[in-house]
Protein backbone atom coordinates (compact mmCIF):
# COMPACT_ATOMS: atom_id res chain seq x y z
CA UNK A 1 0.00 0.00 0.00
CA UNK A 2 1.47 3.55 -1.04
CA UNK A 3 1.79 6.01 1.87
CA UNK A 4 -0.19 9.46 1.47
CA UNK A 5 1.95 11.57 -0.11
CA UNK A 6 3.19 14.50 3.13
CA UNK A 7 3.21 17.68 0.98
CA UNK A 8 6.27 19.64 0.43
CA UNK A 9 9.64 19.42 2.74
CA UNK A 10 11.12 22.76 3.42
CA UNK A 11 13.39 24.26 6.04
CA UNK A 12 12.29 25.57 9.28
CA UNK A 13 15.06 28.77 9.16
CA UNK A 14 12.52 29.70 6.13
CA UNK A 15 9.41 28.78 6.64
CA UNK A 16 7.57 28.28 10.13
CA UNK A 17 6.29 25.34 11.16
CA UNK A 18 2.50 25.98 11.66
CA UNK A 19 -0.88 25.26 10.67
CA UNK A 20 -4.43 27.31 9.48
CA UNK A 21 -6.01 29.05 12.42
CA UNK A 22 -2.94 28.75 15.03
CA UNK A 23 -1.40 32.02 16.45
CA UNK A 24 1.68 30.46 16.95
CA UNK A 25 4.29 28.90 14.93
CA UNK A 26 7.71 26.07 15.38
CA UNK A 27 10.81 28.20 14.94
CA UNK A 28 14.72 28.98 15.17
CA UNK A 29 13.17 32.42 13.88
CA UNK A 30 12.97 34.66 17.34
CA UNK A 31 12.78 38.37 15.60
CA UNK A 32 14.24 40.11 12.48
CA UNK A 33 17.88 38.94 12.61
CA UNK A 34 17.55 36.64 15.65
CA UNK A 35 17.98 33.10 14.90
CA UNK A 36 18.31 30.21 17.86
CA UNK A 37 20.08 27.19 17.93
CA UNK A 38 16.76 25.30 19.08
CA UNK A 39 13.11 25.31 18.17
CA UNK A 40 11.16 27.52 19.77
CA UNK A 41 6.96 27.70 20.26
CA UNK A 42 6.49 31.61 18.80
CA UNK A 43 3.44 33.52 19.34
CA UNK A 44 2.15 36.26 17.89
CA UNK A 45 -0.23 37.12 20.03
CA UNK A 46 0.70 40.89 21.43
CA UNK A 47 3.53 40.54 18.79
CA UNK A 48 5.79 37.98 18.22
CA UNK A 49 7.07 36.27 21.05
CA UNK A 50 9.18 33.50 21.62
CA UNK A 51 7.82 31.26 24.55
CA UNK A 52 8.99 27.73 24.90
CA UNK A 53 12.50 26.29 23.87
CA UNK A 54 12.45 22.66 22.83
CA UNK A 55 16.06 20.69 23.34
CA UNK A 56 16.36 16.64 22.06
CA UNK A 57 18.28 15.09 24.88
CA UNK A 58 20.26 12.01 24.49
CA UNK A 59 17.69 9.50 26.90
CA UNK A 60 20.38 7.72 28.64
CA UNK A 61 23.10 10.65 29.67
CA UNK A 62 20.50 13.69 29.44
CA UNK A 63 22.82 15.43 27.21
CA UNK A 64 21.64 17.52 24.41
CA UNK A 65 20.65 15.22 21.34
CA UNK A 66 22.33 15.95 17.78
CA UNK A 67 19.39 15.84 15.27
CA UNK A 68 18.52 16.99 12.17
CA UNK A 69 15.12 19.15 11.84
CA UNK A 70 12.79 17.85 8.92
CA UNK A 71 9.63 18.94 7.63
CA UNK A 72 6.11 19.14 5.82
CA UNK A 73 3.10 20.52 6.24
CA UNK A 74 1.75 18.01 8.68
CA UNK A 75 5.05 17.14 10.75
CA UNK A 76 7.54 18.45 12.20
CA UNK A 77 10.60 15.86 13.69
CA UNK A 78 14.39 15.90 14.85
CA UNK A 79 16.01 12.89 13.76
CA UNK A 80 18.92 11.58 15.92
CA UNK A 81 21.03 8.20 15.76
CA UNK A 82 19.17 7.23 18.99
CA UNK A 83 15.94 8.49 17.88
CA UNK A 84 13.23 10.63 16.87
CA UNK A 85 10.75 13.37 18.30
CA UNK A 86 7.84 14.45 15.85
CA UNK A 87 5.30 17.14 16.43
CA UNK A 88 2.14 17.40 14.71
CA UNK A 89 -0.98 20.12 15.37
CA UNK A 90 -4.23 18.68 16.54
CA UNK A 91 -6.01 21.94 16.70
CA UNK A 92 -5.02 25.74 16.01
CA UNK A 93 -4.17 26.14 19.70
CA UNK A 94 -2.51 22.54 20.62
CA UNK A 95 0.24 20.64 19.38
CA UNK A 96 1.08 16.76 20.17
CA UNK A 97 4.36 16.03 20.56
CA UNK A 98 5.72 12.11 20.34
CA UNK A 99 9.03 11.18 21.26
CA UNK A 100 11.59 7.35 21.65
CA UNK A 101 15.03 6.51 22.14
CA UNK A 102 14.78 10.71 22.73
CA UNK A 103 13.53 12.94 25.84
CA UNK A 104 12.64 16.19 25.26
CA UNK A 105 13.38 19.61 27.72
CA UNK A 106 11.03 22.31 27.63
CA UNK A 107 12.14 25.41 28.97
CA UNK A 108 11.01 28.97 29.06
CA UNK A 109 12.83 30.51 26.18
CA UNK A 110 13.61 33.67 28.48
CA UNK A 111 15.30 33.08 32.37
CA UNK A 112 14.37 36.78 33.08
CA UNK A 113 10.91 37.07 34.84
CA UNK A 114 10.03 40.30 36.23
CA UNK A 115 6.88 41.97 37.10
CA UNK A 116 6.11 43.15 33.56
CA UNK A 117 8.28 40.96 31.66
CA UNK A 118 9.37 37.21 31.14
CA UNK A 119 7.42 33.49 31.57
CA UNK A 120 6.47 32.11 35.33
CA UNK A 121 6.24 28.22 35.47
CA UNK A 122 4.25 26.36 38.18
CA UNK A 123 2.41 22.86 38.34
CA UNK A 124 -0.72 23.01 38.49
CA UNK A 125 -2.38 21.79 41.44
CA UNK A 126 -5.52 20.88 40.27
CA UNK A 127 -5.11 18.41 36.88
CA UNK A 128 -1.23 17.75 37.53
CA UNK A 129 -0.09 19.74 34.36
CA UNK A 130 2.88 22.21 34.24
CA UNK A 131 2.22 25.72 33.07
CA UNK A 132 3.92 28.17 31.68
CA UNK A 133 2.46 32.37 32.18
CA UNK A 134 3.80 34.69 29.52
CA UNK A 135 3.83 38.07 29.87
CA UNK A 136 4.23 38.98 26.34
CA UNK A 137 1.85 37.29 25.11
CA UNK A 138 -0.61 37.44 28.15
CA UNK A 139 -1.73 33.97 27.46
CA UNK A 140 -0.72 30.57 29.13
CA UNK A 141 1.09 27.19 27.84
CA UNK A 142 0.15 24.36 29.63
CA UNK A 143 1.73 20.71 29.50
CA UNK A 144 0.14 17.89 29.79
CA UNK A 145 1.99 14.43 30.13
CA UNK A 146 -0.06 12.05 27.79
CA UNK A 147 2.45 8.88 27.97
CA UNK A 148 5.87 8.60 29.53
CA UNK A 149 6.97 10.53 32.29
CA UNK A 150 8.47 13.76 33.73
CA UNK A 151 12.05 13.34 34.66
CA UNK A 152 13.45 16.56 36.07
CA UNK A 153 11.40 20.08 36.77
CA UNK A 154 13.51 22.96 37.49
CA UNK A 155 12.35 26.88 38.33
CA UNK A 156 8.78 26.28 39.79
CA UNK A 157 7.38 28.72 41.27
CA UNK A 158 10.32 30.79 40.98
CA UNK A 159 10.90 35.01 40.98
CA UNK A 160 13.92 36.28 39.35
CA UNK A 161 16.18 34.41 37.01
CA UNK A 162 15.67 31.12 36.60
CA UNK A 163 16.04 28.02 34.31
CA UNK A 164 12.11 27.13 34.26
CA UNK A 165 11.16 24.09 32.57
CA UNK A 166 10.40 20.24 32.47
CA UNK A 167 12.27 17.31 30.82
CA UNK A 168 10.21 14.33 29.20
CA UNK A 169 11.48 10.78 28.51
CA UNK A 170 9.77 7.51 28.15
CA UNK A 171 9.47 4.57 30.76
CA UNK A 172 11.57 1.94 30.39
CA UNK A 173 12.48 2.39 26.58
CA UNK A 174 8.86 3.04 25.60
CA UNK A 175 7.90 6.15 23.93
CA UNK A 176 6.36 9.56 25.32
CA UNK A 177 3.74 11.65 24.47
CA UNK A 178 2.35 15.37 25.65
CA UNK A 179 0.03 17.90 24.48
CA UNK A 180 1.01 21.56 24.53
CA UNK A 181 -1.94 24.17 24.64
CA UNK A 182 -1.89 28.02 24.28
CA UNK A 183 -4.96 29.30 26.21
CA UNK A 184 -6.05 32.36 27.88
CA UNK A 185 -6.83 31.80 31.48
CA UNK A 186 -8.29 28.00 31.71
CA UNK A 187 -9.73 25.37 30.23
CA UNK A 188 -10.87 21.25 30.79
CA UNK A 189 -8.10 19.19 30.91
CA UNK A 190 -6.57 18.11 27.69
CA UNK A 191 -8.24 14.90 26.39
CA UNK A 192 -8.24 13.17 23.21
CA UNK A 193 -9.01 9.95 21.20
CA UNK A 194 -7.08 10.14 18.48
CA UNK A 195 -3.89 8.41 18.56
CA UNK A 196 -0.54 10.90 17.17
CA UNK A 197 -0.69 8.93 13.55
CA UNK A 198 -4.70 10.00 13.32
CA UNK A 199 -3.76 13.54 14.28
CA UNK A 200 -0.99 13.92 11.86
CA UNK A 201 -2.98 12.30 8.96
CA UNK A 202 -6.19 14.61 9.73
CA UNK A 203 -3.12 17.80 9.43
CA UNK A 204 -2.21 16.32 6.45
CA UNK A 205 -5.55 15.82 4.87
CA UNK A 206 -6.16 19.39 5.96
CA UNK A 207 -3.12 21.03 4.27
CA UNK A 208 -4.05 18.56 0.76
CA UNK A 209 -7.59 20.12 0.27
CA UNK A 210 -6.71 23.33 0.92
CA UNK A 211 -3.44 22.68 -1.74
CA UNK A 212 -6.30 21.33 -3.81
CA UNK A 213 -8.58 24.17 -3.12
CA UNK A 214 -6.46 26.81 -4.09
CA UNK A 215 -3.71 25.48 -6.41
CA UNK A 216 -6.32 22.62 -8.36
CA UNK A 217 -4.37 23.53 -11.96
CA UNK A 218 -0.88 22.49 -10.35
CA UNK A 219 1.17 20.56 -12.55
CA UNK A 220 5.14 19.92 -13.35
CA UNK A 221 5.44 22.92 -14.64
CA UNK A 222 4.37 24.73 -11.66
CA UNK A 223 7.02 22.82 -9.22
CA UNK A 224 6.34 25.31 -6.27
CA UNK A 225 2.48 25.46 -6.27
CA UNK A 226 2.13 23.19 -3.35
CA UNK A 227 4.48 24.89 -1.06
CA UNK A 228 3.36 28.09 -1.62
CA UNK A 229 0.14 27.22 -0.55
CA UNK A 230 1.46 25.92 2.35
CA UNK A 231 3.01 29.09 3.12
CA UNK A 232 -0.14 30.84 2.68
CA UNK A 233 -2.70 28.11 4.35
CA UNK A 234 0.45 28.41 7.73
CA UNK A 235 -0.12 31.65 8.02
CA UNK A 236 -3.58 31.81 8.28
CA UNK A 237 -5.17 32.76 11.74
CA UNK A 238 -8.61 32.84 13.30
CA UNK A 239 -10.33 35.64 14.42
CA UNK A 240 -8.58 37.30 17.57
CA UNK A 241 -8.35 40.59 19.07
CA UNK A 242 -8.00 43.15 16.25
CA UNK A 243 -8.71 40.78 13.50
CA UNK A 244 -12.04 40.32 13.09
CA UNK A 245 -12.27 37.70 10.42
CA UNK A 246 -9.71 34.35 9.52
CA UNK A 247 -6.46 36.36 8.34
CA UNK A 248 -3.48 35.77 6.25
CA UNK A 249 -0.74 37.20 7.79
CA UNK A 250 1.73 38.35 5.57
CA UNK A 251 4.34 35.81 7.29
CA UNK A 252 4.51 34.16 10.72
CA UNK A 253 8.18 35.73 11.34
CA UNK A 254 8.58 39.27 12.29
CA UNK A 255 6.10 40.69 9.31
CA UNK A 256 3.12 39.16 11.44
CA UNK A 257 0.54 41.39 10.43
CA UNK A 258 -1.69 42.51 7.57
CA UNK A 259 -0.43 46.09 5.47
CA UNK A 260 -3.52 47.32 3.68
CA UNK A 261 -2.44 46.49 0.03
CA UNK A 262 -0.21 43.24 0.69
CA UNK A 263 -4.14 41.85 1.27
CA UNK A 264 -5.21 41.98 -2.00
CA UNK A 265 -2.63 39.80 -3.43
CA UNK A 266 -3.93 36.97 -1.06
CA UNK A 267 -7.49 37.73 -1.36
CA UNK A 268 -6.83 37.28 -5.57
CA UNK A 269 -4.94 34.12 -4.94
CA UNK A 270 -7.71 32.28 -2.91
CA UNK A 271 -10.43 34.04 -4.64
CA UNK A 272 -11.65 30.82 -6.98
CA UNK A 273 -11.15 27.84 -4.77
CA UNK A 274 -12.16 29.33 -1.21
CA UNK A 275 -14.32 32.45 -1.86
CA UNK A 276 -15.15 33.33 1.37
CA UNK A 277 -11.31 33.40 3.09
CA UNK A 278 -10.73 35.33 -0.12
CA UNK A 279 -12.99 38.03 0.54
CA UNK A 280 -12.35 37.90 4.51
CA UNK A 281 -8.76 38.92 3.02
CA UNK A 282 -9.95 41.89 0.92
CA UNK A 283 -12.30 43.25 3.59
CA UNK A 284 -10.06 42.65 6.80
CA UNK A 285 -8.76 46.47 6.60
CA UNK A 286 -12.50 48.14 5.57
CA UNK A 287 -13.38 46.91 9.05
CA UNK A 288 -11.21 49.46 10.18
CA UNK A 289 -12.11 52.06 7.93
CA UNK A 290 -12.07 55.67 9.83
CA UNK A 291 -14.46 58.34 10.19
CA UNK A 292 -11.98 60.15 7.07
CA UNK A 293 -12.36 57.00 4.92
CA UNK A 294 -9.06 56.11 4.82
CA UNK A 295 -8.07 52.47 5.70
CA UNK A 296 -5.31 51.67 8.50
CA UNK A 297 -1.68 51.28 7.18
CA UNK A 298 -1.72 47.82 9.13
CA UNK A 299 -3.92 45.67 11.03
CA UNK A 300 -2.77 42.75 13.68
CA UNK A 301 -3.67 41.15 17.17
CA UNK A 302 -3.84 43.77 19.24
CA UNK A 303 -2.44 46.87 17.43
CA UNK A 304 -4.25 48.88 14.21
CA UNK A 305 -1.61 51.45 12.97
CA UNK A 306 -3.36 54.43 10.75
CA UNK A 307 0.03 57.04 11.25
CA UNK A 308 0.52 56.22 7.54
CA UNK A 309 -2.05 54.24 4.86
CA UNK A 310 -1.19 52.22 1.64
CA UNK A 311 -2.21 53.14 -2.02
CA UNK A 312 -4.85 52.61 -3.64
CA UNK A 313 -5.12 49.70 -5.03
CA UNK A 314 -8.75 48.03 -4.21
CA UNK A 315 -10.36 49.38 -7.50
CA UNK A 316 -8.04 47.51 -9.64
CA UNK A 317 -8.44 44.43 -6.65
CA UNK A 318 -11.90 44.53 -6.58
CA UNK A 319 -12.31 44.31 -10.23
CA UNK A 320 -10.22 41.27 -10.46
CA UNK A 321 -11.66 40.08 -7.37
CA UNK A 322 -14.95 39.73 -8.71
CA UNK A 323 -13.83 38.56 -12.13
CA UNK A 324 -12.28 34.95 -10.04
CA UNK A 325 -14.89 34.43 -7.69
CA UNK A 326 -17.29 31.50 -8.41
CA UNK A 327 -20.18 33.01 -7.73
CA UNK A 328 -21.07 36.96 -8.02
CA UNK A 329 -21.27 39.01 -4.83
CA UNK A 330 -24.63 39.72 -3.84
CA UNK A 331 -26.78 43.05 -4.27
CA UNK A 332 -25.92 43.94 -0.45
CA UNK A 333 -23.09 42.76 -0.75
CA UNK A 334 -21.80 44.95 -3.23
CA UNK A 335 -23.37 47.36 -1.89
CA UNK A 336 -21.56 47.53 1.29
CA UNK A 337 -18.43 47.29 -0.97
CA UNK A 338 -19.06 50.19 -2.72
CA UNK A 339 -19.90 51.90 -0.03
CA UNK A 340 -16.35 51.32 1.57
CA UNK A 341 -14.72 51.95 -1.74
CA UNK A 342 -16.11 55.27 -2.33
CA UNK A 343 -14.87 56.33 1.35
CA UNK A 344 -11.75 55.36 0.48
CA UNK A 345 -11.57 57.28 -2.68
CA UNK A 346 -13.28 60.02 -1.56
CA UNK A 347 -10.89 60.23 1.43
CA UNK A 348 -7.32 60.56 -1.37
CA UNK A 349 -9.57 63.13 -3.35
CA UNK A 350 -10.30 65.45 0.10
CA UNK A 351 -7.42 64.74 2.53
CA UNK A 352 -4.78 63.81 -0.06
CA UNK A 353 -5.60 66.83 -2.53
CA UNK A 354 -3.62 70.10 -1.76
CA UNK A 355 -6.75 73.39 -2.07
CA UNK A 356 -6.74 73.82 -6.03
CA UNK A 357 -4.66 70.83 -7.03
CA UNK A 358 -6.29 67.95 -9.44
CA UNK A 359 -4.10 65.10 -8.42
CA UNK A 360 -3.43 63.53 -4.90
CA UNK A 361 -0.15 63.44 -3.04
CA UNK A 362 1.64 60.34 -0.84
CA UNK A 363 2.84 62.51 2.63
CA UNK A 364 5.71 60.10 2.86
CA UNK A 365 7.03 56.56 0.65
CA UNK A 366 5.57 54.73 3.31
CA UNK A 367 1.86 55.65 1.86
CA UNK A 368 3.06 54.45 -1.19
CA UNK A 369 4.23 51.08 -0.12
CA UNK A 370 7.69 51.58 -1.43
CA UNK A 371 9.00 53.00 1.84
CA UNK A 372 12.64 54.31 0.92
CA UNK A 373 12.73 54.15 -3.44
CA UNK A 374 14.14 57.19 -4.79
CA UNK A 375 11.33 58.74 -6.00
CA UNK A 376 11.30 60.01 -2.68
CA UNK A 377 14.48 60.92 -2.03
CA UNK A 378 13.98 65.30 -3.27
CA UNK A 379 10.98 65.49 -1.30
CA UNK A 380 8.39 63.29 0.80
CA UNK A 381 5.18 65.13 0.53
CA UNK A 382 4.85 64.74 -3.32
CA UNK A 383 3.01 63.90 -6.55
CA UNK A 384 3.52 61.28 -8.27
CA UNK A 385 1.98 58.88 -11.56
CA UNK A 386 1.34 55.52 -9.73
CA UNK A 387 -0.96 56.95 -7.57
CA UNK A 388 -3.38 58.74 -9.82
CA UNK A 389 -2.86 55.82 -12.13
CA UNK A 390 -4.21 53.33 -9.22
CA UNK A 391 -6.98 55.69 -8.15
CA UNK A 392 -8.13 56.45 -11.90
CA UNK A 393 -8.73 52.20 -11.95
CA UNK A 394 -10.69 52.61 -8.52
CA UNK A 395 -12.82 55.61 -9.68
CA UNK A 396 -13.52 53.29 -12.77
CA UNK A 397 -14.45 50.18 -10.75
CA UNK A 398 -16.61 52.17 -8.99
CA UNK A 399 -18.22 53.52 -11.34
CA UNK A 400 -19.04 50.09 -12.72
CA UNK A 401 -19.96 48.73 -9.71
CA UNK A 402 -22.91 52.26 -9.43
CA UNK A 403 -23.99 51.23 -12.86
CA UNK A 404 -24.83 47.60 -11.46
CA UNK A 405 -26.07 48.89 -8.14
CA UNK A 406 -28.49 51.32 -10.57
CA UNK A 407 -26.78 54.87 -9.55
CA UNK A 408 -26.34 56.29 -12.84
CA UNK A 409 -25.91 59.92 -11.22
CA UNK A 410 -22.47 58.31 -9.19
CA UNK A 411 -21.63 56.61 -12.69
CA UNK A 412 -21.21 59.21 -14.44
CA UNK A 413 -20.02 61.32 -11.28
CA UNK A 414 -17.44 58.86 -11.31
CA UNK A 415 -16.69 58.64 -14.74
CA UNK A 416 -15.75 62.53 -15.06
CA UNK A 417 -13.82 62.36 -12.13
CA UNK A 418 -11.70 59.30 -13.23
CA UNK A 419 -11.04 61.52 -16.86
CA UNK A 420 -10.02 64.44 -15.42
CA UNK A 421 -7.78 62.34 -13.10
CA UNK A 422 -6.02 60.88 -16.34
CA UNK A 423 -5.94 64.23 -18.38
CA UNK A 424 -4.15 65.96 -15.40
CA UNK A 425 -1.49 63.33 -14.66
CA UNK A 426 -0.47 63.38 -18.46
CA UNK A 427 -0.72 66.76 -18.50
CA UNK A 428 1.09 67.75 -15.08
CA UNK A 429 3.42 63.97 -14.86
CA UNK A 430 4.07 63.31 -18.54
CA UNK A 431 7.05 64.28 -20.23
CA UNK A 432 6.78 62.34 -23.89
CA UNK A 433 9.64 60.09 -22.18
CA UNK A 434 8.35 59.34 -18.75
CA UNK A 435 6.50 60.66 -15.52
CA UNK A 436 8.15 62.81 -13.36
CA UNK A 437 7.00 63.46 -9.82
CA UNK A 438 6.41 67.07 -8.34
CA UNK A 439 6.87 68.22 -4.92
CA UNK A 440 3.90 69.25 -2.96
CA UNK A 441 5.07 72.51 -1.41
CA UNK A 442 7.86 73.11 -3.85
CA UNK A 443 6.16 72.11 -7.43
CA UNK A 444 9.84 71.35 -8.20
CA UNK A 445 9.34 68.01 -10.73
CA UNK A 446 12.06 65.35 -11.07
CA UNK A 447 12.72 61.92 -12.52
CA UNK A 448 14.48 58.77 -10.76
CA UNK A 449 16.05 55.71 -11.59
CA UNK A 450 12.92 53.80 -9.75
CA UNK A 451 10.42 51.55 -11.09
CA UNK A 452 7.82 53.28 -8.77
CA UNK A 453 7.37 55.80 -11.96
CA UNK A 454 6.94 53.38 -14.24
CA UNK A 455 3.52 52.02 -12.32
CA UNK A 456 0.88 53.95 -14.03
CA UNK A 457 1.43 51.13 -16.66
CA UNK A 458 -1.11 49.01 -14.48
CA UNK A 459 -3.75 51.47 -16.52
CA UNK A 460 -2.78 49.00 -18.91
CA UNK A 461 -5.78 49.77 -21.89
CA UNK A 462 -6.63 52.89 -20.64
CA UNK A 463 -3.36 54.72 -21.21
CA UNK A 464 -2.61 55.41 -25.08
CA UNK A 465 -0.52 53.04 -26.78
CA UNK A 466 2.09 55.77 -27.51
CA UNK A 467 2.94 56.10 -23.52
CA UNK A 468 2.53 52.36 -22.61
CA UNK A 469 5.28 51.55 -25.49
CA UNK A 470 7.49 54.14 -23.85
CA UNK A 471 6.49 52.52 -20.31
CA UNK A 472 7.02 49.29 -21.54
CA UNK A 473 10.81 50.03 -22.91
CA UNK A 474 11.78 51.79 -19.74
CA UNK A 475 10.48 48.54 -17.88
CA UNK A 476 12.23 46.37 -19.71
CA UNK A 477 15.76 48.02 -18.70
CA UNK A 478 14.85 46.38 -15.52
CA UNK A 479 14.46 43.43 -16.26
CA UNK A 480 17.33 41.23 -14.75
CA UNK A 481 17.74 37.44 -15.08
CA UNK A 482 15.66 36.91 -12.29
CA UNK A 483 12.84 39.42 -12.40
CA UNK A 484 12.11 43.10 -12.38
CA UNK A 485 14.71 45.84 -9.74
CA UNK A 486 13.12 48.14 -7.99
CA UNK A 487 16.08 50.23 -9.07
CA UNK A 488 18.01 50.75 -11.86
CA UNK A 489 20.99 48.08 -11.45
CA UNK A 490 22.95 50.75 -12.89
CA UNK A 491 21.77 53.56 -10.91
CA UNK A 492 24.50 55.41 -8.15
CA UNK A 493 21.49 54.31 -5.65
CA UNK A 494 20.97 50.53 -6.25
CA UNK A 495 21.40 48.29 -3.59
CA UNK A 496 21.28 44.68 -3.39
CA UNK A 497 19.63 44.49 -0.12
CA UNK A 498 18.07 48.05 -0.38
CA UNK A 499 14.36 47.24 0.28
CA UNK A 500 12.80 49.26 -2.70
CA UNK A 501 15.88 50.41 -3.87
CA UNK A 502 17.14 47.59 -6.06
CA UNK A 503 15.20 44.01 -4.82
CA UNK A 504 12.63 42.59 -6.85
CA UNK A 505 9.26 42.80 -5.01
CA UNK A 506 6.35 40.33 -5.80
CA UNK A 507 3.27 43.15 -5.76
CA UNK A 508 5.24 45.12 -8.29
CA UNK A 509 5.75 42.29 -10.77
CA UNK A 510 1.89 41.23 -10.64
CA UNK A 511 1.11 44.46 -10.91
CA UNK A 512 3.31 45.62 -14.01
CA UNK A 513 2.90 41.71 -15.66
CA UNK A 514 -1.16 42.58 -15.67
CA UNK A 515 -0.77 46.17 -16.94
CA UNK A 516 1.21 45.22 -19.54
CA UNK A 517 -1.11 41.84 -20.67
CA UNK A 518 -3.51 44.46 -20.90
CA UNK A 519 -1.89 47.48 -22.69
CA UNK A 520 -0.66 44.65 -25.40
CA UNK A 521 2.66 44.19 -24.37
CA UNK A 522 2.03 40.69 -23.88
CA UNK A 523 5.29 39.08 -24.79
CA UNK A 524 7.25 40.90 -22.07
CA UNK A 525 4.43 40.53 -19.75
CA UNK A 526 5.11 36.85 -20.63
CA UNK A 527 9.07 36.63 -19.70
CA UNK A 528 8.50 38.71 -15.93
CA UNK A 529 5.83 35.97 -15.07
CA UNK A 530 8.16 33.37 -16.05
CA UNK A 531 11.81 34.92 -14.64
CA UNK A 532 9.10 35.42 -11.27
CA UNK A 533 8.17 32.30 -11.34
CA UNK A 534 11.81 30.43 -12.05
CA UNK A 535 12.72 32.69 -9.13
CA UNK A 536 10.51 31.47 -6.69
CA UNK A 537 10.91 27.79 -7.84
CA UNK A 538 14.59 27.92 -6.48
CA UNK A 539 14.87 30.59 -4.01
CA UNK A 540 11.19 30.39 -2.21
CA UNK A 541 8.77 33.25 -1.21
CA UNK A 542 10.90 35.93 0.72
CA UNK A 543 9.73 39.25 1.55
CA UNK A 544 12.06 40.04 -1.69
CA UNK A 545 14.98 38.96 -3.57
CA UNK A 546 18.34 40.31 -4.94
CA UNK A 547 17.99 41.16 -8.51
CA UNK A 548 21.15 40.61 -9.80
CA UNK A 549 21.62 36.83 -7.89
CA UNK A 550 18.46 35.64 -6.86
CA UNK A 551 18.96 35.19 -3.04
CA UNK A 552 15.65 35.48 -0.71
CA UNK A 553 15.78 38.22 1.11
CA UNK A 554 14.35 39.89 4.74
CA UNK A 555 11.28 37.42 5.82
CA UNK A 556 11.54 34.20 4.09
CA UNK A 557 8.02 33.20 4.00
CA UNK A 558 5.86 36.28 3.15
CA UNK A 559 2.63 35.03 1.63
CA UNK A 560 1.94 37.95 -0.84
CA UNK A 561 4.93 36.43 -2.38
CA UNK A 562 3.41 32.81 -2.02
CA UNK A 563 0.06 34.40 -3.28
CA UNK A 564 1.80 36.19 -6.17
CA UNK A 565 3.22 32.98 -7.21
CA UNK A 566 0.14 31.31 -7.58
CA UNK A 567 -1.61 34.09 -9.42
CA UNK A 568 1.44 33.67 -12.08
CA UNK A 569 1.56 30.39 -11.74
CA UNK A 570 -2.37 29.84 -12.42
CA UNK A 571 -2.18 31.97 -15.50
CA UNK A 572 0.48 30.22 -17.06
CA UNK A 573 -0.81 27.20 -16.81
CA UNK A 574 -4.62 28.26 -18.39
CA UNK A 575 -2.65 29.71 -21.39
CA UNK A 576 -0.79 27.17 -21.68
CA UNK A 577 -4.12 24.90 -21.63
CA UNK A 578 -5.78 27.14 -24.22
CA UNK A 579 -2.81 27.12 -26.05
CA UNK A 580 -3.18 23.19 -26.34
CA UNK A 581 -6.68 23.36 -26.99
CA UNK A 582 -6.15 25.69 -29.71
CA UNK A 583 -3.45 23.67 -31.62
CA UNK A 584 -5.38 20.35 -31.46
CA UNK A 585 -8.04 21.82 -32.51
Amino acid sequence: MTAAPSGPAFSVHDIPFSAHGSWFGISPVLAEKVRAEDLHLVSHQNGMHAVLCFVPLEAVTGERAETAVEATPSRLSWTGSDGRIDLAYETPDTVRLRGEGLSLRVTAATENLTPFSGTYFYRDPVDGTHVFTSYETGRRYRITVLSGAVADVSGAQALGADDRGLTVTGDADGPWEIAVEELDSARRPFSSSSTFGEVTETARRSFAEFADTVAPWRSSGTPAAELAAYVVWSATVRPTGLVTRPAVLMSKHWMDKVWSWDHCFNALALAPGSPGLAWDQFSLPFDHQDDSGALPDSVTHSEVLYNFVKPPIHGWTLGHLRRRLPEPLGRTELAHAYDRLARWTDFWLTARRAPGAALPHYQHGNDSGWDNATTFDPERLIVTADLAAFLILQLRELADLAAELDRPDDARRWTRTADATQSAMLDRLWTGERFVARGVHSDDRWTSSSLLDLMPVVLGEHLPESVSSVLAAHIEAHLTPYGLATELPTSPHYRSDGYWRGPIWAPATVLIEDGLRRAGHRGLADEISARFRALCETYGFAENFDALTGTGLRDRAYTWTASSYLLLAEAHELRRAETARAVGG
